[in-house]
């Protein structure tokens, strides 16, 4: 062995002869175990891996590694995540730092150029996830845009469209007006904000008397169609008569409703439906009491539109609030005070949501198919109820229930040009009942000769995409169908393991669209790890300085010693700290297992391994020792306690056995006359040595590996550590 482990030279040439033997694919293994699966989440393919990304390849790879060497069909299949509007997001900076409108590509052209950016990111983040030491079956690599992928996610959508689980109907959703696309709820952040709140007269138009009431957006009152009271406030008895609108005088219906907050403001509410969600659902409710229709007086730039009246017209929404408040003045009840509130905004660019009604798809969350059966959040909460999903963690499992019991319809369209095509088409003309009660939709991925319903040919594409998460939450599921007998065999998976930060946009609508879609969980257990924290505790940014690039690190101290640095201290759900510091000191114990290893081949005399060894007590009690770590170590892995596995691993390998067994034994190794006794302690050594190197070998591959092909070939029983009985 060479005195010290050289990681540059010595990691790529380990992996690409992993590679090369083709059995990180399971079907080369010689096992008849039980398969273990683990989709990988498939990163998005906009940039570089980062630190997070190096957590979730250690933790899934010491999983796949440690099936492996228990004799179990271990398949874990790589992929990459176009991500929609993420990835349009960074295209769009790219191109701002290019001096290049994004709006003014034509969408056929922007679509191939954000193809090539992300085709050719998704190649260097493969070599990234090898460098990192992830032994997953690449002649299974998937990406969410591949044909096949599509396919499935086709097939799903209109499997839920026939089951009466997906439609298209004008709602409010939520807008980003810089993005140009609506958001679901989950891709807003919420931001406290000081607005003012404007106390409003609107006086009855049969009397002097006025209903007061509190806005913090008064630019919006031109579309009011109603005031709505809480039926417990003091405005209840004016109920049925009608108010004047303050700005263009119109009359409006005095209605009474349960949602108007009694605690807010005045217990009164201006209601305009196409800009607030809440009074969109109070229109509905009485919709038979309202003659006038909604109006949206607020366009998809957020400038005000004619119907705003001729004073607010063209102005942006910040400006129109100044000149409403102008206008207004004679209304006030009482002075604008400063209000702090909760306000919606794009949790990619930070704007304010701009509440709109628009024609979007949409997927039923809470309501029965056609035919009765679960709703596709019942599906998820029985499979947790029952136990056929278990989280590792029991505080994740209480946070998705209590976010199951609050669920809304998801909005899964995107008005973004990369993405998966909504499969759907329209007739115009819907000449005939059946045409007309289908509302002209046609769910086809290839556009149709003529609409089915009535024979017209005069049919126009869907132009808005799916949400990404609609495809990604297909993908466990989508991805063993891509190859003959995998669904069959490796499905449901056996680990989903991912950040907590997503458990509701991605985690919860895999169970849910795994089990409508296949009938069975799409995994068995979550295990979701934390986001990774400077040793301040503090979110890594690059604002802060404080970013650490985990292939650079790699390449100074080795990857195994950023794996086992990521690895200590990061329980389920926890944010594990990392810093250069502590993969600097891990490093020494990747050394330490070198030197170690080094020390005992070095000792090995051949002219003796004929002699039948004499084993002292001690030799015993030291293989006992051994037999201890190794059940210990094995039960923290089959309970997902990688964090103390490792531990254990750390200290016994350095505190024990390098810095006390092996410091016992020196006396019996050189210039022992007892060659028995001699025999012995090499075969002590030997045996502690080999268990060490595969109880490590799934935190630490790379060094282990090494250490392993050192030995001498009657020890080595496999081609490869990672194949090697554990």
């Amino acid at each position: 062995m060479d005195t010290r482990y050289n990681h540059k030279e010595l990691e790529d040439k380990t992996y690409e002869s992993w590679e090369k033997s083709g059995l990180f694919n399971p079907d080369n293994l010689n096992t008849d175990g039980e398969p273990f699966t683990v989709i990988m989440p498939p990163p998005n393919a906009n940039g570089s891996l980062h630190i997070g990304h190096a957590l979730f390849v250690t933790l899934q790879d010491i999983m796949i590694r440690y099936a492996r060497m228990k004799g179990r069909k271990a398949l874990w299949l790589p992929g990459a995540d176009h991500a929609g509007f993420e990835t349009q997001v960074v295209y769009n900076k790219k191109l701002e730092k290019e001096g290049r409108s994004f709006w003014k590509i034509p969408k056929e052209e922007l679509y191939e150029e954000i193809k090539n950016f992300t085709l050719s990111n998704k190649q260097y983040m493969k070599g990234q996830l090898k460098k990192l030491g992830a032994s997953c079956d690449w002649s299974r690599e998937k990406f969410t845009l591949d044909d096949d992928i599509k396919e499935v996610v086709y097939e799903t959508f209109k499997s839920l469209y026939d089951d009466g689980l997906v439609y298209r109907a004008e709602q409010p959703v939520n807008w980003c007006i810089k993005h140009q696309t609506t958001l679901s709820d989950l891709e807003i952040k919420h931001e406290e904000k000081t607005d003012k709140l404007y106390y409003i007269k609107y006086k009855l138009s049969d009397s002097d008397e006025f209903i007061e009431v509190a806005t913090t957006r008064p630019e919006t009152i031109p579309a009011d169609i109603a005031v709505a009271v809480h039926p417990e406030s003091k405005w209840s008895k004016l109920v049925g008569r009608k108010a004047i609108n303050p700005i263009n005088s119109k009359e409006l219906p005095v209605i009474s409703d349960k949602l108007v907050e009694l605690d807010f403001g005045t217990g009164a509410l201006k209601i305009t439906p196409y800009h607030d969600s809440t009074d969109f659902t109070i229109w509905k409710n009485h919709e038979s009491e309202i003659e006038s229709k909604p109006i949206s007086i607020i366009d998809q730039y957020g400038k005000m539109t004619a119907e705003a009246g001729s004073k607010l017209e063209g102005l942006k929404i910040k400006n129109a609030r100044s000149q409403a408040e102008e206008i207004l003045k004679e209304s006030f009840s009482r002075e604008p005070e400063e209000y702090k509130h909760q306000v919606a905004v794009c949790y990619k660019c930070g704007s304010i949501i701009e509440p709109r009604v628009m024609m979007q798809w949409f997927v039923k969350m809470t309501e029965k198919s056609n035919d009765k059966k679960l709703s596709l959040r019942d599906l998820a909460v029985n499979a947790v109820k029952s136990g056929k999903i278990k989280f590792v963690s029991d505080r994740f499992e209480k946070i998705f229930m209590h976010w199951m019991s609050n669920l809304r319809d998801w909005n899964i369209s995107r008005q973004i040009v990369w993405g998966i095509r909504i499969p759907a088409w329209y007739c115009t003309d819907q000449k005939n009942d059946a045409c007309r009660k289908k509302n002209g939709i046609i769910i086809s991925n290839n556009k149709p000769d003529k609409c089915p319903y009535c024979g017209s040919t005069d049919l126009i594409p869907e132009e808005d995409v799916f949400d990404t998460w609609f495809s990604s939450g297909q993908w466990p599921f989508a991805t063993l169908m891509s190859k003959p007998g995998d669904f069959e065999k490796f499905y449901p998976t056996d680990v989903m393991e991912t950040g907590w930060d997503i458990i509701f946009f991605w985690v919860a609508r895999m169970i849910m669209l795994g089990i409508y879609r296949t009938g069975d969980v799409p995994f068995r257990t979550v295990y979701l790890h934390g986001l990774v924290r400077d040793k301040d505790r503090q979110k890594m940014s690059k604002s802060k300085g404080n970013v650490i690039n985990p292939l650079e690190v790699a390449d100074i101290y080795g990857t195994d010693a950023v794996r086992i640095s990521l690895v200590i201290g990061s329980v389920a759900g926890n944010d594990p700290v990392i810093s250069e510091d502590k993969i600097k000191g891990y490093r020494n114990f990747t050394t330490k297992i070198w030197n170690a290893a080094r020390f005992v081949l070095m000792n090995l005399d051949e002219k003796i391994d004929n002699i039948e060894p004499v084993f002292t007590e001690e030799d015993k009690a030291d293989i006992e020792r051994l037999n201890g770590v190794k059940k210990e170590v094995e039960s923290q892995l089959d309970n997902y306690d990688f964090n103390h596995a490792g531990e254990t691993l750390y200290h016994y390998f350095w505190h024990e056995f390098a810095d006390k067994v092996i410091e016992s034994k020196k006396p019996r190794l050189a210039d022992n006359p007892n060659k028995e006794d001699k025999k012995a302690a090499t075969e002590t050594l030997l045996k502690i040595l080999v268990a060490s190197l595969k109880m490590l070998h799934p935190f630490m591959p790379f060094v282990t590996e090494s250490a392993y092909q050192e030995l001498p070939e009657k020890v080595r029983t496999k081609e490869f550590l990672m194949i090697e009985n554990w």
